[in-house]
């Protein structure tokens, strides 16, 4: 070896090559945990927002705020009379309520395009709580997204 040389062995290279290696094996599942987590997170908060948009909805249409048939069950037609608003009927300047800015968009939903208020299942007042299927009107939302979360509950039971 030259006295003068400075510099490292290639042996001494490519343990430091394994030892970071073997450090990024280890650190690509938390990784992946952390990116479940926050997707999981957002979805929480989306149905969060979604739901009480739907109940403010109805105690809207419960006093009087919102114009319904007889017998209707006071929740939206859709998810998107949430944010394009609808009439205040007891309003004498007949202004308008919103109840959302927009629609979350489920995260779980693999397909970017399609607008927001599509990505989510729907669950009309009529249909049972075990096999829910859109209809008249818009009772509960819930995630179309398959598999579990991290805590062991299917995303469309959430």
């Amino acid at each position: 070896m030259i006295r003068g040389a400075r510099g490292f062995t290639l042996i001494e290279l490519v343990v430091t090559l394994a030892i970071i290696g073997l450090l990024a094996v280890t650190a690509m599942p938390v990784a992946q945990m952390m990116a479940k987590r926050e997707k999981e997170a957002e979805l929480r908060e989306s149905l969060r927002q979604i739901r009480g948009a739907l109940d403010a909805y109805r105690v809207a249409s419960q006093t009087g705020h919102i114009k319904t048939e007889l017998g209707a069950s006071g929740f939206p037609p859709d998810l998107r009379a949430l944010y394009i608003g609808v009439e205040d009927a007891a309003s004498e300047k007949k202004s308008m309520l919103y109840f959302l800015r927009r629609v979350p968009r489920d995260p779980f939903y693999p397909d970017g395009s399609v607008p927001a208020e599509e990505t989510w299942g729907l669950r009309s007042y009529a249909s049972p709580p075990d096999a829910p299927e859109p209809g008249e009107d818009v009772f509960d939302v819930y995630s179309l997204a398959p598999g579990k979360g991290l805590n062991g509950v299917n995303y469309h039971e959430w």
